[in-house]
Parts: structure tokens; C-alpha cells; sequence
């Protein structure tokens, strides 16, 4: 009968190889993710984006959500969210789909690279009204305060809530109007808030958001 020690070199050899084996792929787990290359991402906006929301994601048309300064992780979501189909939006979806992830990456970091200029409310008579809803929230409606996830100053959260300061109106009233409408349907929060808002709060509080810095 052969010793046990006998076997010892070999199982030796055998461990020191599968370690030699993985220890390569371990490092490459292991390495940083790559940083997103700003110039790539500005050749993006002018080339795919422009037309719609201006060469740096300023304040275009105000139909179009102004991109600058806004958090990378949530544009990246939006873009792969349209891309996917599950937030609908026939243009974007069609922009979207040429696009890979780090092309996204890229011109959502270009974008949050971008001061944005402020904006202003311009409805004195609803100001105050919009602020107890957007810091305080309607009790007897169960809406919660706007400023629990996107701030008081409306500089929201990054990657997990938008920036809403300085948004254009129009562009933030259509969107939670659609909310509130079930023809957005990417986001099961906002669907539940928008949904206890009327018009008047929805335009109220656009507005006064767009004058948030």
C-alpha cells in the first residue's frame, strides 16, 4: 500500500497551478472601471444630441430637458431605459439605440461636466403655493415633500434622483404630468406622487422648481 505522503508533491503542484490560473483574472476583476473620456462624449452631443438639446446640453427649446450639470448615473439609466423600451419616447429611443453603454457614459459625464445657468419661477401667484408642496408636501393627500429626494435647493440626489433646479417648466410639467398619466412608467415613485397632483399643482410646481439654485 503506497503512503499518503507520496501524494503530498503532487497535490502541491496542483494547488500552486489553479492559483497561478486565477490569479490573473482576480486582478483583472479587480481593476478600476475605466473613467469616461469627456472628448468622446462631446463628439456625442454634437453629432447625436444637438439638434434637440444644443451642442453642451444647455438651455435649448423648453420642450427638451436641459442636460448640463445633471447627474451622469441618472442619464445613463434614462438613455439605456429608453434604449431598452422601458421608458418610451419614439426620438430618444431611436437616438438610444445607436448607442453603446460607454457612449452613454461619456456624454452623460460631458453633460455633468456643464455649469448649468440658472433658471427662474415666473408665477408669482402660484410661488408659494408650489413651495409648501415641493418642501412640506399635501398631508390629507398623502404626497410626500419634494425636497426628501431631490433636495430643497432641487439638486436631487446623484444616482438616484435628478437635479430639478433650474429645469425648464414646460419640460418638468410634462413629465409629471405623464406620471401622473401612466404614459411614463419608469419610475413606480413618481407614478404614485404625480398620480395625488392636480394641474394646477403639477404647472405650480414646475415653475417654481425652475427657479430653484
Amino acid at each position: 500500500m503506497k503512503s499518503n505522503t507520496s501524494l503530498l508533491p503532487r497535490l502541491l503542484a496542483t494547488v500552486f497551478a489553479a492559483a497561478t490560473i486565477s490569479a490573473p483574472a482576480l486582478a483583472a476583476d479587480a481593476a478600476p472601471p475605466a473613467k469616461p473620456d469627456l472628448a468622446r462624449g462631446a463628439e456625442i452631443s454634437a453629432q447625436v444630441c444637438g439638434a434637440c438639446h444644443t451642442a453642451d446640453g444647455s438651455r435649448g427649446l423648453p420642450a427638451n430637458p436641459i442636460l448640463q450639470d445633471q447627474h451622469p448615473e441618472y442619464l445613463v439609466k434614462q438613455l439605456m431605459e429608453f434604449k431598452s423600451g422601458k421608458r418610451e419616447n419614439a426620438i430618444m429611443t431611436a437616438m438610444a439605440s445607436t448607442l453603446s453603454e460607454a457612449d452613454m457614459k461619456n456624454v452623460a459625464a460631458f453633460y455633468a461636466s456643464k455649469q448649468a445657468k440658472p433658471g427662474a419661477a415666473t408665477n408669482k401667484d402660484t410661488v408659494r403655493m408650489a413651495e409648501r408642496i415641493y418642501r412640506g408636501g399635501i398631508a390629507d393627500r398623502h404626497v410626500p415633500a419634494c425636497a426628501g429626494c431631490h433636495t430643497p435647493d432641487g439638486a436631487g440626489i446623484p444616482s438616484q434622483y435628478p437635479r430639478l433646479g433650474g429645469q425648464h417648466a414646460e419640460y418638468s410639467a410634462t413629465q409629471l404630468t405623464a406620471f401622473r398619466d401612466g404614459t411614463r412608467t419608469n419610475s413606480e415613485q413618481m407614478t404614485g406622487v404625480a398620480a395625488r397632483l392636480n394641474d394646477r399643482e403639477i404647472k405650480a410646481l414646475a415653475d417654481y422648481m425652475a427657479g430653484l439654485r
